[in-house]
């Protein structure tokens, strides 16, 4: 069976690499010309969304050497602890629906000093997997649409966010704890 799946999964990419293509001639679609026509919206798009992405670089760059951050931490954590929340994954836990790649920062320095098969690694691990950026998503890709009522855009992955996390800390004290 895993001779099967090996051989399927090599074989995937270029099939669909050659699928594609094919599919679209026989339909009659000019394909070097679409794609170079999707290329270009997506450079125009690119170019759009800089000024969002600027804008949430600086915020988050802002609230983390304002303090803010520390602050926050050390008022949740006696609140944290009750859980079995670690106060060293807090700030993995608030830079995580604000930047991907400052929570993945984060977690690669809490994994480097507690080691990825430590309860707090798993639990970090876990909790980076399984959340998402949501304000990172809301401010770039709603912005660079022209959408900026996000009703309840911003509820409904904030929510995603907790339950997530609770699901996090549920499994890996169940598994590990």
């Amino acid at each position: 069976m895993y001779a099967i799946i090996s051989e399927l999964s090599r074989w995937a990419i270029p099939v669909i690499l050659l699928v594609i293509p094919l599919t679209a001639m026989i339909r009659g679609v000019k394909v070097f010309e679409t794609f170079v026509q999707g290329a270009e919206d997506g450079f125009a798009t690119a170019i759009k969304t800089i000024p969002y992405l600027v804008a949430m670089m600086v915020s988050i760059n802002v609230f983390r050497a304002s303090g803010a951050m520390e602050m926050l931490v050390g008022a949740l954590s006696p609140y944290l602890d009750i859980i079995g929340f670690p106060a060293e994954l807090i700030p993995h836990a608030i830079m995580r629906p604000l930047s991907g790649g400052a929570a993945l920062g984060i977690a690669s320095n809490i994994i480097a000093s507690h080691g990825p098969d430590s309860y707090i690694g798993r639990l970090v691990s876990t909790m980076q997997g399984t959340s998402d950026t949501t304000f990172y998503v809301l401010t770039l890709y709603f912005g660079s649409v022209g959408i900026y009522r996000y009703r309840y855009a911003i509820y409904s992955g904030l929510a995603a966010d907790f339950t997530t996390l609770a699901a996090s800390i549920y499994i890996i004290n169940r598994l590990y704890g």
